[in-house]
């Protein structure tokens, strides 16, 4: 039998990969560094190679490979997206600390602070999307056929990841559904869920984005 993390490992390489890439960089970032600042790198190296890495590969990803992918992923498929986007508002609340103490800075070194809260907003933000499009993924394809989680207009379609993608950040960018039609109670929830969290972060993001800016005049 093999163990969790042999498991998690083969079921979820991308993700594996980035949480080692992130906990090395974490590892090597200078110790006069802040421990803040050294965990918001190593997340942003973790969440970018993570998001890069699955880019590349929904890019080139028909449905087999969909439904092999969701096939291999376990029951645990849910604690993990719960898991992560707790990670995510975590970092948000992190930068704001972090450009807290900016504001003490001399104006000429406030810039790449500056740069390193939006690339860490940015990464937060794409990260939840980009969770829950898997998720939707693994929810419809180990669903009976019958009784897919998930209607697509075209209704003889085989989705592939641009269609997940297209229905998670259609959510996270306006709270909707489009025309796409969810046909189960759970999955009604999980979008509920969703679209409460896109809220929150887009409610932060706006608020920190006018603060940086108004920072960034007055400087």
């Amino acid at each position: 039998m093999r163990s969790p993390a042999h498991q998690f490992i083969r079921s979820r390489p991308h993700l594996s990969l980035a949480i080692a890439l992130g906990a090395v960089a974490g590892l090597l970032l200078p110790s006069a560094w802040t421990l803040l600042t050294r965990l918001l790198t190593a997340w942003n190296v973790a969440v970018w190679a993570y998001l890069l890495s699955m880019m590349w590969m929904m890019a080139r990803a028909d449905y087999r490979k969909v439904r092999r992918i969701a096939a291999a992923q376990d029951e645990n498929a849910a604690v993990i997206l719960l898991t992560l986007c707790v990670a995510a508002c975590m970092s948000l609340a992190a930068i704001s600390s972090e450009l807290a103490a900016v504001k003490d800075l001399p104006p000429g070194d406030r810039p790449p602070h500056y740069a390193f809260a939006v690339l860490t907003l940015l990464g937060s933000w794409f990260l939840v999307g980009m969770l829950f499009c898997s998720h939707y993924a693994h929810l419809y394809y180990n669903a009976a056929p019958t009784r897919r989680p998930l209607q697509f207009p075209d209704r003889d379609c085989q989705p592939n990841y641009w269609d997940f993608l297209y229905f998670s950040f259609t959510i996270a960018v306006a709270a909707q559904t489009s025309d796409v039609c969810v046909q189960s109670q759970s999955l009604r929830k999980l979008v509920l869920g969703q679209s409460v969290l896109s809220f929150f972060f887009n409610l932060v993001i706006l608020g920190l984005s006018v603060n940086i800016a108004a920072s960034m005049l007055n400087s």
